[in-house]
């Protein structure tokens, strides 16, 4: 126990209790008296009594878009119950706290050596001292300097609490089923025609401008030239067949044909334009 000038914090596990003393499977008492000093250099001294106690819960759990949230509906404990160094503790709620048959399980049981175990271990944590002196900040431990510096006591030891029973529910191999809703995703699929609209169109129109080419070509029998060049110099003015007028060059095989046998060259004419000219 620190004493003297300074701000200190002394923790002490307890058996007597002031405002817990009707509440008996208990993991832990323990007292908190922090001495502070103001910033007018008055001291202020606050006393607090914690205990961490074995309870059964009603809590509803809810998932919502992949989070999780939980709430406690109610809690009880058995106050007469006592763990000793050979029994187990039992927990047996009514049949209406848990809303479960007779016929399915409701006790709760924390073997005696678990609950020796976890008693040992919280006891040799909540005890220490610590505060600043002349020589600077001195702690017990890291828990002893948590409980100095923190502003809520009370949240600390409900999330300390909240922890412990999070992972003794995970930890539990053998927890029952429970009756409730599951979701799980599943896509769908909607379609707005709005926005369909434009593109069939475009199909629409694109199918009608094909259907029509193909009438107009076959009712004005346009020979099929496709992408050839050729057409563009023996159906064109560009090339001057000269002693070749005779030779069929309507098709595009016919063009080939010819084209195969001739041979060009680029020259100006007299009225300054150029044209190719059938090579002799």
């Amino acid at each position: 126990m620190l004493s003297g000038p300074g701000d200190h914090i002394n923790v002490t596990v307890t058996n007597i209790s002031v405002d817990f003393h009707n509440i008996q499977p208990s993991i832990i008492r323990f007292s908190s008296l922090e001495s502070t000093t103001g910033m007018d250099g008055s001291k202020r001294s606050t006393a607090t009594e914690c205990i961490m106690y074995y309870c059964v819960q009603n809590i509803v759990v809810s998932v919502t878009d992949g989070i999780m949230r939980q709430s406690i509906l109610s809690s009880w404990r058995n106050d007469s119950a006592t763990p000793g160094t050979t029994s187990d503790l039992i927990l047996k709620p009514p049949a209406s706290f848990t809303n479960q048959t007779e016929e399915q399980n409701q006790t709760f049981k924390v073997t005696q050596l678990a609950a020796t175990a976890m008693k040992s271990f919280m006891s040799d944590t909540f005890t220490g001292s610590g505060g600043f002196n002349d020589s600077g900040p001195t702690f017990f431990s890291d828990v002893i300097q948590a409980l100095y510096k923190t502003d809520n006591l009370t949240t600390l030891i409900d999330n300390l609490a909240h922890s412990m029973s999070n992972n003794i529910r995970q930890q539990n191999d053998t927890t029952p089923n429970v009756n409730g809703t599951a979701w799980r995703t599943e896509t769908f699929v909607q379609v707005r025609w709005a926005w369909f609209s434009f593109p069939a169109a475009l199909v629409l129109a694109s199918l009608f401008f094909l259907i029509v080419s193909i009438w107009d070509t076959a009712r004005r029998d346009v020979l099929i030239w496709k992408a050839s060049c050729l057409a563009l110099l023996f159906q064109g003015r560009t090339l001057d067949l000269i002693g070749r007028d005779n030779d069929p060059v309507n098709k595009l095989s016919e063009m080939s044909k010819v084209a195969a046998k001739i041979r060009v060259e680029l020259e100006e004419t007299r009225g300054g334009d150029w044209r190719f000219r059938v090579k002799e």
